[in-house]
């Protein structure tokens, strides 16, 4: 995703608790959606900032649509855990998984 300066429409919306700016054609992965199938319309009603209003804490009335393409898997990571002079350690990993999202409409 791009933050240039554009003469288009934005909004800034919160998801997954963290917030995203977006724009029409962005395609972003958010924080897992819950069950959709690819293809359903997802809408955010969280929107705290758009190219015409701010809001207190959100804009009344604003919506973005966006279209589920699919979910997917983050990079892996790996936890070391060790304790000098006990003879203890622990390899751990861990895999977030994430929906990748189209925005359709501001």
């Amino acid at each position: 995703m791009t933050t240039e300066a554009k003469n288009e429409d934005f909004s800034v919306i919160e998801t997954g608790g963290k917030q995203y700016m977006v724009s029409v054609g962005d395609v972003l992965d958010v924080e897992l959606l819950g069950d959709h199938k690819e293809g359903d319309k997802v809408e955010f009603d969280k929107v705290l900032m758009n190219s015409k209003a701010v809001g207190t804490p959100y804009v009344d009335g604003a919506k973005v649509t966006a279209t589920f393409m699919e979910e997917k898997k983050g990079k892996k990571l790996s936890i070391i855990r060790y304790k000098a002079k006990s003879n203890r350690d622990r390899k751990i990993g861990h895999r977030q998984k994430y929906s990748r999202i189209k925005v359709e409409k501001i």
